[in-house]
């Protein structure tokens, strides 16, 4: 079976390398002219998935040519055919706002948080399919305001119709020195647990409880640049006890499923918490998470997420600060299942304490185009091992 899988990877790597040639795109406004940040980019041809970065830009390996979709949630979606794009191998598309301006709010006779709690049935449901994943997972560490730690992989997650995934790690590396002690809280995600809270959304338990309709505000409007869409904002209320993050929703009513969202603390929120002190405990200063979902006709899965946390631990003797990047981009999705021995099952929580296995420059086709600031964050710490 090993040998199955190897020369299941070996073709894959001439397929990709055999002849191919380096292209760059760069998504804009095309009324700002702006860069537009994780847009979603599918070479047809490969079907391979792309997410523009902070530029807007993408790059990727390719041999002949592929017609391309672009798509953002704020966006008309695109297909570029190949034949129109310039010749010089780095491309600009421009996308069109989808404008809806109707940021009006939206009356049911259902409470939102019963709308939500359809949403996230209906989601869970689908995503609870039979499917594999080929993800590229990212992770930066800061210990004490320096960038100390990187690791990266690209991996299969297989789903077998439940909540429970397999995941089979085909490529990774780590770079960078910690510490002598290594502390669990600098140790990477558990990737199967991150996972599994992107599928069955428990991010949004605290919202589906009686209690949160006295902790926070439900507002349903429709997307001000997209008609298809409706927005849910729900917002902690000032006397809210517990309460902390705020959440925004985009989710589409007629097919009942989750788009995108995003979860944030607010310095104002964060003003309302009382300072811990005891020994290992944290104090929270930053916490982010942002997750896509792509539908596409009857498929529909994850896309990509962002996660960003930051605290202080707190030691006998010292304060730690800890600040942890966490990203996901699924770079393809297949029905079809992979077939493997329950021996190349990765169980362990994160990639911290694997070997690296560098066989190619997986990083170039991972879907995510690194900023010049990631590169050189990523290549000093090459330099530490």
């Amino acid at each position: 079976m090993r040998k199955i899988i190897l020369l299941f990877f070996v073709l894959f790597s001439v397929s990709v390398f055999s002849q191919s040639e380096e292209y760059s795109i760069i998504i804009k406004d095309i009324e700002t002219l702006l860069p537009i940040e994780n847009a979603t980019v599918v070479i047809l041809k490969t079907k391979q998935i792309l997410s523009s970065n902070k530029d807007g830009k993408v790059t990727f390996m390719l041999t002949g040519g592929s017609n391309v979709q672009v798509s953002e949630t704020n966006y008309e979606t695109l297909t570029v055919r190949w034949t129109s794009l310039n010749g010089d191998q780095k491309f600009i598309v421009y996308l069109k706002s989808n404008n809806n301006k109707l940021d009006e709010i939206v009356l049911s006779k259902q409470s939102p948080q019963k709308v939500l709690q359809k949403l996230v049935d209906n989601s869970s449901k689908k995503l609870a399919s039979s499917y594999r994943l080929k993800v590229y997972v990212r992770e930066f560490f800061m210990l004490n305001n320096q960038y100390s730690y990187y690791n990266d992989g690209l991996v299969n997650f297989q789903f077998s119709g439940n909540p429970s995934t397999t995941l089979l790690v085909e490529q990774n590396r780590s770079y960078g020195l910690l510490e002598t002690d290594v502390s669990a809280d600098l140790r990477g995600y558990d990737l199967n647990n991150v996972m599994k809270n992107y599928a069955d959304f428990k991010y949004f338990d605290p919202l589906l409880e009686p209690k949160a309709k006295k902790e926070y505000d439900f507002i349903i409007r429709g997307h001000a640049k997209n008609k298809d869409y409706y927005v849910m904002t729900i917002t902690p209320l000032d006397k809210a006890k517990e309460a902390i993050d705020n959440f925004e929703i985009i989710y589409d009513p007629e097919k009942k499923l989750i788009i995108e969202f995003t979860i944030d603390i607010t310095p104002q929120n964060l003003d309302k918490m009382e300072e811990k002190t005891a020994v290992n405990s944290k104090n929270i200063t930053k916490s982010f998470v942002k997750v896509d979902y792509r539908l596409d006709g009857d498929d529909y899965y994850l896309l990509s997420s962002n996660e960003e946390i930051a605290y202080n631990l707190m030691l006998k003797e010292e304060i730690k600060k800890i600040h942890v990047r966490n990203s996901f981009i699924t770079t393809n999705f297949n029905r079809q299942n992979f077939t493997y021995n329950e021996s190349d099952v990765f169980k362990e929580k994160s990639l911290f304490n694997k070997k690296n296995k560098i066989l190619t420059n997986y990083w170039d086709i991972s879907g995510f185009t690194a900023t010049d600031k990631e590169k050189a964050i990523v290549s000093s710490l090459e330099f530490k091992m």
